[in-house]
């Protein structure tokens, strides 16, 4: 008996691990319930509850080829070597297969795991599965991981042009065991289940993002680099849930988009190219991650940043998470994230650059609020988005780049339709008033909308001073965009 031990690659199809446990023999997987780490990770309700209901969809997929799904409970990961290495002796298992996880928790985890299997005699085979390459395989050329994406991206490209990633088949149906799979739990302790509303957002299952890859691949791609922008467009490919929790692979997600493309990721379609360019963002922050541990442990990327006098203000950071800071693209960007789960990528910038640099508040306290709302919540992508808001990360925005939520607001949601879908209060504003409501309404503003908690002006001249006070920086004008 062979098993794959599933963890963020909840499908069936091109999943490097479940293929090559089922060439093997007769394969049974397992996934831990582990609430206590998901707790410590400050993983959100729904992106759990989005796991389990993508689980319920694979143990069908999986019965179907007479693989059973088994349900073991391990509190936090330092439990998971015990639970496995039993569940291992009471099915006479010979080898476990998993797709290689990143970050210091997941190695730990499974460098543990592997010794007590072994210390059994069973042997544990890991794959690359979640990237398209393995990290410390994409270097400079004095053998250090890359701090700059463009030039990560070179060598990537130059990469694919010698080997694309190629699909991993599918597994057939095995002679049926005599294992019976478990019920997959609807929900788990601790974890409160998501509105109903919420959940028809994010269906479960692979046929759902195939549905979603193939519909941006065929009908928006192309209009991705001009659309993307603009929040109240339809112009991503809202994958990132399926991608985070491996629903759907990156392979697939690049062979839709090179398929629509004529095979190119360097010329062609602007909007293919570009959408190319975020599946290699996203390996970046993960090489990131595995290059540079510090960022795994809360620590900033640039060490000299984490001398940035950040201001203790419960008060504020209260009113940005709740959505009252009198800023419309600021509150109406974080109702979207309260109320589904996910937010606007172009907004994630915005109300994270308005959290560190005009409320001059710590990147790991809007870091940590996004990880406990976000379904498609993934520590390498938020920490590196939260770090290259803040200008701690790497390959960050300049500490002087400061965006302005009106100028944000006026280019991207022009005609206030995306401010007034979250902010209904402020329907019977005109395109100008809408991004400000604060310049219309006299001594009180607009009736149920709060004051600007903050002076714009003021506050980025405060930001730019506590940045350039650090030892290393130089003292240069700034850009507000």
């Amino acid at each position: 008996m062979h098993l794959i031990w599933l963890r963020t690659d909840l499908r069936l199809h091109d999943n490097t691990a479940l293929a090559a446990a089922a060439q093997r023999g007769p394969t049974a997987a397992v996934y831990l319930i582990s609430p206590g780490q998901w707790l410590a990770h400050d993983d959100a309700p729904c992106k759990v509850d989005f796991w389990l209901r993508n689980l319920q969809r694979l143990n069908s997929a999986l019965g179907e080829l007479n693989i059973p799904l088994l349900i073991r409970h391990a509190d936090t990961w330092d439990q998971a070597p015990e639970v496995l290495a039993g569940l291992c002796q009471e099915l006479s298992v010979e080898s476990v297969h998993v797709n290689d996880e990143y970050g210091i928790h997941e190695e730990r985890r499974d460098a543990a795991v592997a010794k007590a299997l072994e210390a059994q005699g069973i042997t544990f085979h890991t794959y690359l599965d979640q990237l398209f390459f393995q990290p410390g395989s994409v270097l400079t050329k004095t053998g250090t991981y890359f701090q700059v994406f463009s030039q990560f991206r070179k060598v990537c490209y130059s990469r694919l042009h010698g080997a694309l990633p190629r699909l991993v088949a599918t597994p057939k149906a095995q002679a049926p065991l005599t294992l019976k799979s478990d019920e997959v739990p609807d929900h788990v302790e601790g974890f409160a289940t998501p509105s109903e509303a919420l959940r028809a957002l994010w269906p479960a299952g692979e046929a759902e993002a195939r549905r979603r890859l193939d519909q941006f691949a065929d009908a928006q791609i192309s209009y991705y680099k001009d659309e993307r922008d603009f929040p109240a467009k339809p112009g991503t490919s809202q994958l990132s849930a399926y991608l985070a929790a491996g629903v759907v692979s990156p392979r697939q997600c690049l062979h839709a988009a090179l398929q629509s493309n004529q095979g190119e990721f360097e010329s062609g379609d602007i909007g293919a190219i570009t959408w190319i360019n975020e599946l290699l963002w996203r390996e970046f922050y993960k090489h990131i991650l595995v290059g540079y541990p510090r960022v795994s442990r809360h620590r900033a990327f640039r060490p000299e940043t984490e001398a940035v006098a950040w201001r203790n203000s419960p008060e504020d950071l209260k009113a940005w998470q709740e959505a009252r800071t009198g800023l419309p693209i600021i509150d109406a960007a974080m109702r979207q994230l309260l109320e589904t789960g996910w937010m606007h990528n172009r907004l994630r910038m915005v109300v994270a650059m308005f959290l560190t640099k005009n409320l001059l508040i710590d990147w790991r306290e809007g870091e940590r609020f996004f990880m406990r709302h976000l379904i498609d919540g993934d520590l390498a992508a938020n920490n590196g988005g939260w770090q290259w808001s803040s200008s701690t990360g790497t390959d960050s925005a300049p500490y002087f780049r400061i965006f302005s939520p009106l100028s944000q607001s006026e280019k991207f949601d022009g005609e206030g339709v995306f401010i007034k879908h979250w902010l209904p209060q402020l329907a019977a504003l005109n395109k100008k008033e809408v991004h400000n409501p604060d310049a219309v309404g006299g001594l009180f503003g607009v009736a149920d909308y709060p004051r600007p908690i903050v002076d714009l002006k003021k506050s980025r001249e405060r930001a730019l001073a506590a940045f350039r006070s650090l030892p290393s920086r130089q003292a240069v004008g700034g850009a507000y965009e």
